[in-house]
């Protein structure tokens, strides 16, 4: 026999678990009897009555609301009770405040540089079925380079014979013209591409129609930026625009390219255009299975297409092509659309270089600032527990359990964390020129801010705040309430070593490894800058053609007084600029790969460098035979396999140009020069007399000492000559600079991390200075009246912070050297020596800026008056 049901039901809805059992076992009890004494009908009415009876006040649940505004009160009251504690310790809560901001403007900035990366190319409809063609080359010794180009006749194969593709779009970079209309005329750069290209992306259209616009030669797309520079409007599709070789028709205008794309343009023009040019001259290179320099396809799979499918029919294709060639072979994969930026590190990319690897890198070094931060937190707030102790007594006498307590320290810390949010916004603001100019890809000027990087930012605060009040805020939760006045402030881990000192070595190690690597980097920037390159490069000033004639040019400007040679090549040297054909003696597997400067007869005088046997260029030799002749350096004479450099003058080499093989005679050999930069190790170079289409720069010997005259004159001599292009000149120390500018930007970065690093772990060390002699006052001035002199308490307070600072420099040094020596640039061949001038000076300026602060307050407490402190004992 049973209650009712329904009463019964009633019963558990309302009562409060703690009481539902004994009440629900008393009420059955009584149902019982009266089922026996007074019958079943009237036992289920009076256990009604009884079930309401009991809807009392000690025995209904809380509603959900009234518990709500008690966890509502409980916050608030932790938020007053933090505020209080913060304003009552404001030297303390400064200190971790200014600490945790200075940590946090990094982290904000990086938060903002990686949300922005996350977001390329996000915008495109059918985004998730977008994928890029990659190409690996392998080369006769089993070397592989990773290409992020393909060749058109790879592009075209995938497209005429792999099912499961929708569309297929083929672009090719280094496109680059001076369009004008009319009296108006602007340079413009962007891609050739196929006419499938808005099957694959979704840019805007402002103006035309982009479904055929193009599939005829000669058709171009701009974009808005364009449209406004050349017409001052945009809606002027059909119009007729006049390049250098071409005249165009503007077939459609393109919205400006969002900033989070990896393909940026100004233009569009038809693929076809090209492929013309390229069938007229006979260029079947230009077709060919290795021609994947300037190439791209992308791809548009078909929904629910199966990859390993697309990869197998890709795998045939590669098989195919590389049976017909020799010495090397190319394999073809996939690569997402979403995976380009960030993605790998690959040659030939286009859009910002940015691989994992590197956010990876500035994470660790974010999240390594950000913990000494918290550290400083968790330091201090350890070091003040025995201050705090008491407070934690009286509140579980009260009755607060170690959870609450927990909460409640959590809780401040999680304030002050988002205080220094705040102050490390507005530091971020500032620093951001800076991040953006010495971290991030040139393709990024701007570090946009969205609603969701907000919700970021807070949750950045609050996990800072956990890792740093968690410690502090578990230990003082297990504190007992009747042990609390006992001395707490002494804390053992790693079987006697203080935790605090832990902190602070683990600190200060940080702050001297990254001035170390400063330093080293420095070092390396400097070897950089001073390496003898095997060629002078003092006072030459290099030129850029930009598309004129290369001998009108020269012929105008060398009249200019101050120059004092002039010479034509087509790359400047050792800046990391290669080119690079195949030579070839006799056997087919007898040939290597050999870095080419196209070059005239001058070149070698104005650099001077050291024609050790033959001759130079002549200019009276026929034009025809301009590109037969080859000089070549000592170390590449040795690489043929010539004992004596002199026998390979007179030799024929076969080299495999990118237009054809061609037969080259040597007729001269240099001394060994670098052609590339300096960690790429010795390659064998050479020079091939050149034609006017491989010149790009001219090399100008400058003697002056007005260099601003000089370059007025430049500037007025190549605008009467070119009004679309703006000179482009540099010194070539200036492009060396620019070349080696990693290092000198690590050496930047690293200089500024110290500064961080040294900012947080100094105010860290104030604040346990300060701290320890204020808790040292009495055990001073009882030293005093004994006896003790100010030498002797400023050895007895400082000596703990002296023996820190030494075995923090007896790991860091270490550690910095074996991590830039055998871990980030153990392949380099010309890294520079580390020795002590490398390691010394990070050390001293610890040890000289850790003394003066915790002299400071030693000092001070050292000349306290005893009987201040001792007059109430």
């Amino acid at each position: 026999m049973l209650p009712p049901k329904l009463a019964d039901k009633l019963l558990q809805l309302y009562c409060r678990k703690e009481c539902l059992e004994d009440l629900q076992g008393d009420l059955y009890e009584f149902f019982l009897r009266n089922v026996e004494k007074k019958g079943m009908r009237m036992a289920n009415l009076i256990y009604w009555i009884d079930v309401i009876k009991f809807f009392r006040l000690y025995t209904v649940k809380k509603p959900k609301l009234i518990r709500s505004m008690n966890t509502f009160r409980l916050f608030k009251n932790y938020f007053k009770t933090s505020i209080r504690s913060i304003s009552r310790n404001r030297l303390f809560a400064g200190i971790n405040i200014v600490g945790l901001a200075i940590s946090m403007s990094v982290g904000i900035l990086m938060i903002l540089y990686i949300s922005q990366l996350l977001s390329f190319d996000n915008f495109h409809k059918n985004g998730s079925r977008i994928y890029r063609v990659l190409n690996t080359l392998e080369q006769y010794g089993g070397s592989t380079v990773g290409f992020a180009s393909t060749s058109v006749h790879a592009a075209k194969r995938i497209e005429e014979e792999v099912p499961g593709i929708e569309s297929l779009v083929l672009i090719r970079r280094n496109f680059r013209d001076d369009i004008a209309k009319g009296d108006r005329a602007i340079e413009v750069s962007g891609f050739y591409s196929s006419n499938s290209f808005f099957n694959v992306f979704s840019f805007e259209v402002l103006h035309g129609d982009v479904t055929n616009a193009l599939d005829q030669p000669d058709q171009m797309i701009i974009t808005r930026k364009v449209a406004e520079k050349l017409f001052k409007k945009t809606d002027f599709v059909g119009e007729i625009v006049s390049g250098a070789n071409n005249d165009y028709t503007i077939t459609a205008v393109l919205e400006d390219i969002p900033a989070n794309s990896h393909l940026q343009f100004g233009a569009l023009v038809s693929f076809i255009t090209i492929e013309n040019e390229k069938r007229k001259e006979e260029n079947d290179y230009f077709f060919s299975w290795r021609s994947m320099w300037q190439n791209y396809a992308y791809i548009l799979v078909e929904e629910n297409q199966d990859l390993g499918a697309l990869q197998a029919q890709l795998l045939n294709i590669e098989i195919s092509e590389n049976k017909q060639v020799e010495n090397y072979a190319i394999h073809l994969s996939l690569e997402s659309l979403s995976e380009i930026v960030p993605g790998k590190d690959l040659s030939n990319n286009v859009g910002p270089q940015v691989t994992w690897s590197l956010i990876y890198g500035l994470m660790a070094l974010t999240f390594i600032v950000t913990l000494s931060a918290c550290f400083n937190y968790t330091n201090l707030s350890l070091a003040r527990s025995l201050r705090r102790s008491k407070e934690v007594g009286i509140r579980k006498v009260v009755g607060a359990t170690g959870g609450q307590v927990f909460t409640q320290f959590l809780f401040e810390a999680i304030i002050i964390s988002c205080i220094a949010l705040l102050l490390g916004g507005l530091l971020a603001m500032g620093l951001e020129p800076y991040f953006i100019r010495y971290i991030v890809d040139e393709d990024i000027n701007h570090l946009t801010i969205s609603f969701d990087q907000i919700g970021y930012f807070i949750l950045f605060a609050i996990g800072a705040g956990i890792i740093a009040g968690g410690l502090p805020a578990l230990f003082l939760s297990k504190l007992r309430a009747l042990i609390v006045l006992k001395d707490t402030s002494k804390i053992r881990v790693f079987k006697g070593v203080n935790l605090r000192k832990v902190l602070i070595v683990f600190q200060f190690v940080l702050s001297m490894a990254f001035i170390i690597g400063a330093s080293i980097s420095t070092s390396q920037y400097r070897h950089a800058m001073n390496y003898d390159l095997g060629f002078n490069t003092e006072n030459i000033l290099n030129v850029r053609i930009q598309g004129n004639d290369p001998d009108l040019l020269l012929n105008e400007i060398t009249s200019i007084p101050g120059i004092k040679k002039a010479s034509k090549s087509g790359m400047v040297m050792a800046v990391g600029d290669n080119w690079s054909e195949t030579f070839k003696r006799k056997e087919p597997l007898d040939s290597f790969e050999v870095m080419i400067n196209y070059i005239d007869d001058q070149f070698l005088d104005l650099h001077g460098f050291n024609l050790k046997v033959g001759a130079n260029f002549s200019k009276d030799v026929r034009h025809e035979n301009q590109a037969r002749q080859v000089i070549i350096e000592e170390r590449l004479a040795k690489t043929m396999g010539y004992e004596n450099a002199e026998d390979a003058v007179g030799e024929i080499v076969e080299i495999t140009r990118r237009t054809g093989n061609i037969n080259m005679q040597i007729v001269g050999i240099v001394n060994d020069f670098k052609y590339s930069r300096i960690e790429n190790g010795p390659t064998p170079a050479a020079f091939i007399l050149g034609s006017a289409d491989d010149f790009l720069h001219l090399n100008l010997l400058v003697q002056t000492t007005d260099i601003v005259s000089l370059m007025d004159n430049i500037d007025k001599t190549w605008r009467k000559m070119d009004q679309v292009h703006p000179l482009r000149a540099e010194f070539y120390e200036e492009r060396l600079q620019q070349a080696y500018s990693d290092y000198d930007n690590a050496s930047m970065v690293l200089g500024f991390l110290a500064a961080l690093a040294i900012s947080i772990s100094s105010f860290g060390l104030l604040g346990m200075a300060v701290f320890t002699t204020e808790t040292r006052l009495k055990e001073i001035s009882i030293r005093k009246v004994l006896g003790a002199t100010e030498k002797n308490l400023i050895y007895l307070l400082s000596k703990g912070f002296i023996q820190m600072l030494i075995v923090s420099a007896l790991i860091a040094i270490p550690l910095t050297y074996y991590l830039f020596l055998h871990v980030l640039y153990a392949e380099e061949p010309n890294f520079v020596e580390v020795g002590p001038l490398q390691m010394i000076p990070g050390v001293a300026i610890i040890l000289v800026f850790a003394g003066i602060l915790t002299g400071w307050q030693v000092m001070r407490a050292s000349r306290t008056n005893p009987a201040d402190m001792l007059r109430s004992e």
